[in-house]
């Protein structure tokens, strides 16, 4: 499979360079030059199989020209290895619980299975590979997990000092061995800037084999793919679900649009995000306008210019007009955030994570304009990850002993400003 520039077509690259480069010189973003179209035969025969079975078929058209066979499975296998359970939780709505993974966020399998990839694609080479990540939350956590102890891989993670929560943080900080951890004296954004910027520098490059682990690399998008596929496999249903989805950088969604080309049934996406909402903007005005991130207690979604939008444009060729027949937005503010946490809980038990609350605020108004969809709302993170949010609205809950373990280690990050000659001056310090 070979790939493109969103921002020039003509800029074909194959797997490897897509993977290792992460973000071409011209600062858009690699996509396939053709996304493969699954045969029906293989939807209306998903019964019986499972997200690692469904996994192997999405991706072997990505990475049957770059790999064998058996190691193509083995990548699959070792990445895609634990469930996404869809949960009823009333009438018409059904949750997708996407954090059964090491990290307990979503994030688990494109780190995984990025790792898996690249891992194999630096065979032979005579540089360590390093990572660049910026974290507005759940990223960090699981591209740590998802490397660590990979031999040959350095990781660096970028986040927002006191924009994380304390499990989120921990689960970035106190890994050791080839995770470092860098603490941003700014938002989000400024994390996401350095990462491209150190991308773009010559003398960085030169020095470094750098890539990133953020969804700006095509192979942290590919495997989110493969849940939206297992959440319809679940369904056993005919009906084409609509997929709420609580968006920040937008890699998510733009993996489910990527599903819907190789042939998934949707009706609809809806684009949940908090008080940082510039691509519901655009979907209601035609007109994209990024401004700095707020902060918020959807912490994992505080960003105000998100880097998939350009993949987003691209499918669509750039025309609003064709985007809006599938992607509907939605945005709500703290208040709103606390208070669906709290009816949740109170009507059905169920204890939904601050994101997943958004994502449900976004149901309900969806729901009064189509009343007859069947939904499915991803729940892209355990909810004990935001104790100092979740506890005041419905009390203690269990905590998973792989969150509570690492509340007494300590962490080790590295403060820095937001000024880019900083972190150059840092990264030049390792060599």
């Amino acid at each position: 499979m070979r790939f493109y520039s969103t921002r020039n077509r003509g800029l074909v690259v194959d797997l490897k360079t897509a993977v290792m480069q992460s973000l071409p010189a011209d600062r858009g973003l690699y996509m396939p030059v053709e996304i493969p179209r699954l045969p029906q035969l293989f939807f209306d025969s998903l019964e019986g199989r499972n997200i690692t079975d469904i996994g192997l078929e999405m991706a072997r058209p990505y990475l049957s020209e770059d790999f064998e066979e058996d190691v193509i499975q083995e990548i699959i296998h070792r990445a895609i290895d634990f469930p996404a359970p869809l949960v009823e939780l009333e009438e018409g709505l059904d949750i997708l619980e996407l954090w059964h993974g090491p990290s307990m966020a979503f994030k688990d399998y494109g780190a995984r299975f990025m790792a898996q990839v690249m891992s194999r694609l630096v065979e032979g080479e005579d540089r360590p590979l390093t990572i660049l990540v910026a974290t507005s939350g759940d990223t960090g956590g699981a591209v740590a997990a998802g490397f660590l102890g990979v031999e040959n891989v350095e990781v660096i993670i970028l986040y927002p000092s006191g924009k994380v929560s304390p499990i989120q943080e921990k689960q970035l900080t106190t890994l050791g061995q080839n995770i470092s951890a860098i603490e941003v004296d700014g938002t989000f954004d400024d994390c996401q800037a350095l990462v491209k910027e150190a991308f773009l520098d010559h003398e960085l490059s030169e020095r470094f084999m750098l890539s990133s682990a953020n969804s700006i690399n095509i192979a942290r998008l590919l495997p989110q793919s493969f849940y939206y596929v297992d959440a319809y496999r679940q369904m056993q249903s005919e009906i084409a679900p609509t997929f709420i989805v609580p968006s920040g950088n937008f890699g998510n969604l733009t993996a489910g649009l990527l599903a819907q080309r190789m042939g998934l049934p949707v009706r609809h996406f809806v684009a949940a995000t908090n008080v940082n909402d510039t691509v519901p903007r655009y979907l209601a005005e035609g007109n994209y306008q990024a401004r700095p991130s707020e902060a918020t207690i959807s912490n994992a979604m505080d960003v105000g210019d998100p880097s998939n939008f350009q993949r987003m444009a691209d499918l669509y060729g750039g025309v609003h007009e064709l985007m809006v027949e599938d992607v509907i937005g939605y945005s709500f503010d703290d208040e709103v955030t606390r208070a669906k946490v709290k009816d949740i809980h109170a009507r059905t038990g169920y204890v939904m994570d601050p994101h997943g609350a958004v994502g449900y605020a976004a149901w309900e108004i969806y729901k009064e304009r189509f009343p007859d969809a069947q939904g499915v709302l991803l729940e892209t993170a355990h909810p004990a990850k935001f104790l100092p949010v979740m506890e005041p609205l419905v009390g203690e809950f269990p905590v998973p002993d792989r969150l509570s373990a690492l509340m007494g280690i300590e962490k080790v990050t590295t403060s820095l400003s937001s000024g880019f000659e900083e972190f150059k001056e840092y990264l030049m310090s390792r060599s």
